[in-house]
């Protein structure tokens, strides 16, 4: 398997170096050059897979000779090494709940994929690589926790300032070692287009190997392409396909569920749920695509004003509107609609969302209305506990801090203020590095 430019002028490239260069010379995201199909054989009697032989099934052809099959068979099992679980909240809809891995997030599947094939690649050859990537909440965790203590690998994690909630934060300045975290007077969009920079600075591709963590890099993309399969296994009525509600904001989550739907999964319809950073849900309505300053929100994850994946979403309809609008739906919800509904939901099914869970929940009531015949699913991205204030206002009950998180309230933040410009970076990154 090979990848290609989006912006066609740099050279095909394969898994191994898509991976380590994290996007193409020509700023161009990598995207694979055929979709496979699963066997339909596969999906058919997919309930008689475990877990780790569907996800190496899904993975292979996008790796193909770069990685041995021992070595993949080991990485994707550590990569899914936690439970994906399907939980009724009624009788149209249930919840894929997607943070029971190591920091409490979706994004535990992606980081810990792409860190396992870095530190594969990074035994055959000289020199570190450094890992710069960009969060809005949750990414800056699952890459820290990831990649913590991955031989040949430093990772610089750029978070905006007071905009992601007390338990991101910690997750994300307190590992140490090889983990550095920036903290940036700006936002994320400010902290994404630091790194884009930084991938396009001769003197930086010099100096340094430099990678991304971002959902922009394809070892952190496809894996999530998973969630999906076993959402399906677990999934009753297989004769009639979910409706699936993605919690949106740089638009990698619902583009590999779309990558899977085209490789054979049976999906009903996607919901592109968003916040009121709804470029892609005003595209769909209008036809029109246009990028917005990112707005604060209480589903911070989803603050992203100019989503760097939904090209790649583009590229899988060949640019179509028509095509792209008939598989998927956008809604844009606000934080007031969001915080009653983790209130409603709470109050009538005894199920705690988070404000992300919440969007999506919303978006999916709201298509469901209209279409009364099916039923969905959506995407809880994250635990409440992430975020505190909002839910246990809503609900009126105290949160319980997992188990696994526990340890983060004895630690102490450890960033390093920066401002929003690419020349402070840059600087940082060739004097102290």
């Amino acid at each position: 398997m090979n990848y290609y430019s989006l912006n066609k002028t740099a050279p095909n490239t394969t898994f191994r170096e898509a991976t380590i260069k994290g996007q193409a010379p020509d700023k161009g995201l990598y995207f694979p050059e055929r979709i496979p199909t699963v066997d339909p054989a596969v999906i058919k009697n997919i309930n008689s897979y475990s877990k780790e032989e569907l996800a190496f099934i899904v993975m292979q052809p996008y790796v193909g000779d770069t990685i041995d099959t021992n070595s993949l068979q080991r990485i994707v099992s550590e990569t899914i090494h936690f439970p994906f679980p399907l939980v009724k909240v009624n009788d149209h809809i249930s919840s894929l709940e997607l943070f029971h891995g190591p920091t409490l997030a979706f994004k535990d599947v992606g980081a810990r994929f792409m860190s396992r094939c870095l530190g594969y690649f990074s035994q055959q050859q000289k020199g570190k690589v450094t890992v710069l990537v960009a969060t809005s909440g949750d990414t800056g965790g699952a890459v820290a926790n990831g990649f913590l203590g991955v031989d040949g690998v430093e990772v610089v994690i750029l978070y905006p300032s007071g905009k992601v909630s007390p338990v991101q934060e910690l997750q994300l300045t307190t590992c140490g070692q090889n983990i550095t975290a920036l903290e940036v007077n700006g936002s994320f969009d400010d902290c994404q287009a630091m790194v884009k920079d930084a991938f396009m600075d001769a003197d930086l591709n010099k100096a340094l190997q430099l990678t991304s963590a971002n959902s922009i890099n394809v070892a952190r993309w496809l894996p999530q392409q998973l969630y999906y399969f076993f959402a399906y296994q677990q999934w009753e009525d297989k004769q009639n396909p979910p409706v699936i509600a993605v919690p949106s904001g740089n638009f990698g989550n619902i583009c590999a569920g779309l990558l899977a739907h085209v490789s054979g999964l049976p999906v009903q319809h996607f919901i592109a749920a968003c916040n009121v950073n709804d470029s892609v849900p005003e595209y769909l309505r209008s036809g029109t695509y246009q990028s917005k300053t990112a707005i604060p929100t209480i589903s911070n994850a989803m603050d992203v004003g100019s989503p760097s994946n939904f090209i790649r979403v583009m590229e899988l309809f060949g640019s179509k509107y028509e095509a792209i609008k008939e598989k998927i739906s956008g809604y844009t919800v606000t934080d007031e609609i969001t915080k009653q509904t983790i209130a409603d939901v709470y109050q009538q099914f005894g199920y705690t969302l988070d404000p992300h869970g919440a969007v999506a929940y919303d978006a999916l009531e709201q298509y469901l209305s209209n279409h009364p015949d099916l039923k969905g699913m959506f995407l809880e991205t994250a635990h409440p506990v992430k975020f505190p204030d909002t839910v246990e206002a809503m609900i009126g009950q105290k949160l319980s801090i997992p188990e696994s998180a526990q340890h983060l309230f004895t630690k102490e933040k450890q960033s390093i203020l920066m401002d929003a410009e690419f020349a402070s970076l840059k600087e940082w990154l060739l004097t102290k590095k």
